[in-house]
């Protein structure tokens, strides 16, 4: 047994390739060196919620129960459509949350996971949300002032590029190398056209351009990229086991299926 308790998503250091650790109670296990390794994770039936540490029979939101994921600010219908964020309007569930995790700088980017895309992200989240999405490449384009610019912004950019990763299509690997800053570049006039009026309701400097920023590239520890997507639960089974081929994004690929951890944060599971 390599270690159990409440896990929490894949945490991962920006290497070549990515670094990646399991988080299982208070310890955090390498996953890299298993790679090549025949590994089970087995479910205790426990499932902890990560907002007030209670045991649910059912998760929410990845990872928290049901009257948590009705008063949290973290599991609130903005967190999926951040343009619709009401800090503003005083109705904010956790005031103090809202101001330390949305009232802050946010990036807007282009991302290659399984094509291009938008996204957002915290201005320091970079680059761990573009691997948490198994991005091959990003591109930082805008800098806002606020999780709500943010989604505007995206909500805009999203006319004129997917907003969507295909998950199957990133595991399969079925992607293309692009070169992010001429793309932006083909769209850009239609986008600065189509953004005049979150100008106009924030301000000229609301939006502040980045796009002469580098581009990030990941690579991922795989050995070997599966021709068919399948999916394990842990809803579905108790034992999970396989060979580990390799981690991309938020997912353990195995010979014998696809897991993705962050779907099953709060679950306690063994590790061996």
């Amino acid at each position: 047994m390599k270690a159990m308790g409440c896990i929490q998503k894949l945490a991962s250091i920006h290497a070549s390739p990515v670094d990646y650790f399991l988080p299982v109670g208070p310890e955090k296990i390498p996953l890299n060196p298993m790679i090549g390794q025949l590994i089970t994770l087995t479910y205790l039936n426990k499932i902890e919620c990560m907002g007030c540490h209670k045991f649910t029979k059912k998760s929410f939101q990845q990872g928290y129960c049901f009257p948590c994921s009705q008063k949290l600010a973290r599991s609130d219908f903005c967190i999926i459509k951040p343009e619709r964020c009401h800090y503003h309007l005083g109705t904010c569930r956790e005031p103090e949350w809202g101001l330390m995790h949305c009232m802050i700088p946010h990036i807007v980017y282009l991302a290659n996971s399984s094509g291009l895309k938008v996204g957002i992200t915290r201005h320091h989240q970079v680059p761990t949300r573009w691997i948490d999405q198994g991005a091959i490449q990003a591109l930082p384009i805008f800098e806002v002032p606020s999780r709500r610019v943010s989604g505007l912004v995206e909500v805009v950019l999203a006319k004129f590029i997917s907003d969507k990763t295909h998950w199957q299509k990133m595991l399969k690997n079925h992607t293309t190398i692009l070169n992010l800053h001429e793309e932006f570049e083909k769209i850009k006039p239609s986008i600065l056209e189509a953004l005049k009026p979150v100008y106009d309701q924030f301000g000229e400097g609301s939006i502040k351009s980045v796009s002469s920023s580098m581009e990030t590239k990941i690579t991922y520890p795989v050995l070997t990229y599966p021709e068919k997507v399948t999916s394990l639960s842990f809803d579905k089974q108790e034992h999970i086991s396989g060979k580990l081929l390799g981690i991309k994004g938020q997912y353990l690929i195995l010979d014998s299926g696809v897991l993705n951890i962050r779907k099953f944060t709060g679950y306690h599971l063994a590790l061996s």
